[in-house]
């Protein structure tokens, strides 16, 4: 799929890997339409691009719908789709207080992975009215897994699962769309530069990154966009979960 002619939406869009994506695919040439609830920095962001700005909850099923049809009437369609929304909650399953509220547990699972499958799904429901490329392809679907998937720490229970749950969503979805010509993918970053964490100090981050096997750094928004471009430029990476993080094995 030719960038200069993709027509992305991207949940989260308004900080974070969202944020990258939506600013590099923006300065490729493509049409970016940012989903996100945060609407006091989301229209800063895509005015700064010139992309579209919708307020939308990933977990609600109209909120998701009305934002998917917007998208599809402002950019005349929509033929990628990148899932960088999510949260991160930190408890362990049993603690000091007790046992993990379940009430957390249920929202990280309700936002990373539920969410995820509500914007894809109606993603590739939109993306099925495209007439094929060159590739017999009408889009593409990007979810963002983590390596905690795999590596999950002491007290990411909540958030390990979630994302284990994205990443083995690439291959039945995959499978699913295949015969509309819908690719569907996964990245699983490792530790990325945040506005948290750049606000934790140098000690802390090059703490972080002394496990990093190369390049001893944390990754960037920049790196998971570069990442984000080639997926959708490639027609025939499908089906895969991608760990993008230096090599990078959570103790």
């Amino acid at each position: 799929m030719d960038i200069t002619t993709t027509k992305a939406i991207i949940t989260g869009g308004a900080s974070g890997l969202g944020e990258g994506c939506a600013r590099a695919l923006a300065a490729s040439g493509a049409q970016v339409t940012i989903f996100d609830r945060d609407a006091t920095r989301g229209p800063i962001v895509a005015a700064e691009i010139g992309a579209t700005f919708v307020e939308v909850d990933v977990t609600d099923e109209a909120s998701v719908m009305a934002a998917i049809a917007q998208a599809k009437s402002t950019m005349g369609g929509i033929t990628a789709c990148v899932n960088c929304a999510g949260i991160v909650t930190g408890a362990s399953t049993l603690g000091k207080n007790g046992p993990f509220p379940l009430a957390d547990f249920q929202r990280t699972i309700d936002i990373n992975l539920v969410g995820t499958f509500n914007v894809a799904r109606l993603a590739a429901q939109a993306m099925a009215d495209n007439d094929p490329n060159a590739d017999n392809e009408r889009g593409v679907i990007i979810n963002t897994a983590s390596v905690a998937a795999f590596d999950g720490q002491r007290g990411q229970a909540a958030y390990a699962a979630s994302k284990a749950g994205i990443a083995g969503l690439s291959l039945p979805m995959a499978r699913d769309l295949g015969r509309t010509g819908i690719r569907v993918m996964a990245i699983a970053p490792g530790i990325f530069m945040t506005p948290m964490l750049e606000s934790l100090g140098e000690e802390i981050i090059a703490g972080l990154s002394k496990d990093v096997v190369h390049p001893k750094r944390l990754g960037t928004a920049h790196d998971f966009a570069r990442l984000v471009e080639f997926i959708i430029s490639h027609p025939y990476l499908n089906a895969e979960v991608i760990r993008l993080d230096g090599g990078l094995r959570m103790a």
